[in-house]
């Protein structure tokens, strides 16, 4: 949207109070402040403040769902998920200190998730996996005040703070932000991260391709979108149904194509070898190649705009979560209990659709491109140095003689 409000752009428009909204000139030499007395200062760094805030909730709501995953999981109360990554459960078990030996894996599963569901609202001491950090990182840390105590009651604290008439030091709200930042990449997105890899399997380098070319012509097209794998692993899994494949050719397509869009992409990219349509910039471009019969949506990065993109070719926009509904997409609620049947249920509801597309309105890109994906930290460690020399070395080394300029993590949200 053009052209973009510059007071928004620099943060300085205010609207936590009904005294407001104010809206600070950054211009201006004189020192304006709004109906309460905020400055400039201030009023970017409580806006700054509450969108960590809500990014924090954001992941860690995710962790949580996880984590109840998990336990129905382990409890046998959840369709079609199994414990994939025994190991790497013992391992997080172990530096949790947790009891390993003489425990079956559903109850150390239980155990484990229990204990990490206590970082969300823990009344005392520090994150658990805080303890990964290396040493002058956490003394850094703790010396600015900023070591994250429970997840949720830093998300609180942010916005506690930024209510009216609270905290104007934006020095002090400036150190919660960080603080708030830590309660997120090392709590929730970090549990969610542990813990998907022990319930869907931890990732290995695998061949795959990339863009919109992924598209399939005569193929029934379902594209997942949103960040929560929970539901596109069971679709990963009902896709490769033989009943589905017949269901899909029964109506004239040659079978079922996956993809995906965003980070859930990059799960089923990294876990299934599934191909990736496109990251956050290109879901309504997905929609208008006029070949995607159904876009499955969950939470986060999902734009409300696709609802009336989707209106004007055949696509189902489908909303899966309580938290994340779309006026103008069809709500399906997944539940974890029935999550098989439920993946079918969209498969089936897409391949229905299959017919309403207009073939002389498609329009697929040629291009793709090969990918290897499925790196991760833990794998690294056994690439660089094989089975039994495991060690970062010869990427440290690169790193300190210049010869690499560092590490980068792609992901899938370039907003």
């Amino acid at each position: 949207m053009q052209p973009l409000c510059a007071f928004g752009e620099l943060g300085l428009c205010c609207t936590i109070c009904y005294m407001g909204p104010c809206r600070i000139d950054p211009f201006s030499k004189e020192d304006i402040r709004g109906a309460c007395g905020a400055g400039r200062d201030t009023i970017a760094a409580r806006n700054f403040t509450r969108a960590v805030a809500a990014g924090a909730s954001a992941h860690s709501d995710h962790a949580r769902g996880v984590c109840q995953a998990l336990i129905d999981t382990a409890r046998g109360e959840a369709q079609g998920y199994q414990v994939m990554d025994v190991d790497k459960l013992k391992k997080i078990a172990a530096e949790l200190e947790l009891k390993v030996e003489d425990v079956s894996y559903a109850d150390l599963t239980v155990k484990v998730v229990t204990r990490l569901l206590q970082n969300f609202g823990q009344p005392e001491g520090f994150l658990d996996f805080l303890k990964r950090a290396p040493k002058g990182q956490w003394e850094r840390w703790e010396k600015a005040g900023v070591l994250p105590r429970a997840i949720d009651r830093e998300v609180v604290e942010c916005l506690h703070r930024t209510h009216e008439g609270v905290d104007a030091d934006y020095r002090s709200l400036i150190l919660q932000a960080v603080r708030g930042a830590l309660a997120d990449g090392w709590g929730g997105s970090m549990i969610a991260t542990e813990l998907q890899d022990v319930l869907f399997g931890s990732p290995k380098p695998i061949r795959a391709r990339v863009n919109l070319g992924v598209l399939k012509e005569d193929q029934v097209n379902v594209v997942v979108h949103g960040h929560e794998p929970v539901l596109s692993e069971m679709l990963a899994v009902a896709v490769r149904d033989p009943k589905i494949i017949e269901y899909a050719k029964s109506k004239g397509a040659k079978g079922v194509s996956l993809s995906g869009i965003c980070c859930t992409a990059n799960e089923i990219l990294m876990r299934q070898g599934l191909p990736v349509a496109g990251n956050f910039l290109q879901q309504e471009l997905a929609i208008s190649t006029g070949a995607v019969e159904t876009m499955v949506v969950d939470i986060q990065c999902v734009m409300p705009g696709l609802a009336d993109m989707a209106r004007h070719f055949h696509t189902r926009i489908i909303t899966t979560s309580e938290k994340a509904r779309i006026p103008g997409a069809e709500h399906v609620p997944f539940d974890e209990h029935h999550a098989l049947e439920c993946a079918r249920s969209i498969l089936k509801g897409a391949i229905d659709n299959y017919a309403n597309r207009n073939s002389s309105r498609v329009d697929i890109p040629k291009e793709t491109m090969d990918l290897v994906a499925g790196f991760t930290a833990e794998n690294t460690f056994h690439h660089l140095g094989g089975r039994f020399r495991a060690s970062y070395r010869p990427l440290n080394d690169g790193i300190m003689a210049g010869r690499l300029r560092g590490v980068v993590g792609v992901v899938g949200c370039n907003n």
